[in-house]
């Protein structure tokens, strides 16, 4: 499946956090929400990925926005993995890729010559009424958390 197009509304969700918490889309309603799909927690391109979230994670709350990770690691995975690098967000269980492949965030990757199926990084904005604003389809780990503060600014000017 593609990915989202602008405008959109976006697929309905309800899933589980690292604490347990259910975090859906009508919970989210009224706020921007970025939402992230990694493949697993604690690999280097998704550490850098949470890392540059959580360093932008004051200013993208300022814009107005809260940060949603999504991969289909289960609550102790993410717990520890929030907890050893100070995640300040939710980290949601997507447990056989359903959210990723609802928003076109699943599909064919290739790693040493092999295909295979697999999370496509790529990241999601919401708007306050739960329809795609912005879409990344493709992100670099090191700087994605200040290119949505800098997308969500430009939103407010």
């Amino acid at each position: 499946m593609p990915l989202l197009p602008i405008d959109s509304p976006a697929p309905d969700f309800a899933l589980k956090d690292q604490f347990g918490n259910v975090v859906s889309l009508a919970s989210l309603l009224g706020s921007w929400t970025v939402i992230y799909f990694y493949p697993r927690d604690d690999t280097p391109g998704c550490t850098r990925e949470a890392c540059s979230f959580r360093d932008n994670f004051a200013g993208i709350r300022d814009a107005g926005a809260t940060v949603i990770g999504v991969s289909a690691d289960g609550a102790e995975s993410h717990r520890e993995f929030a907890r050893k690098y100070e995640l300040p967000f939710s980290l949601l269980i997507d447990e056989g890729n359903r959210m990723a492949r609802d928003y076109g965030a699943w599909g064919p990757k290739s790693m040493y010559g092999k295909t295979y199926e697999g999370i496509i990084r790529s990241t999601y904005i919401l708007d306050r009424g739960g329809r795609v604003a912005k879409v990344w389809p493709k992100v670099k780990p090191d700087s994605h958390g200040s290119q949505v503060l800098d997308w969500l600014r430009s939103r407010a000017s």
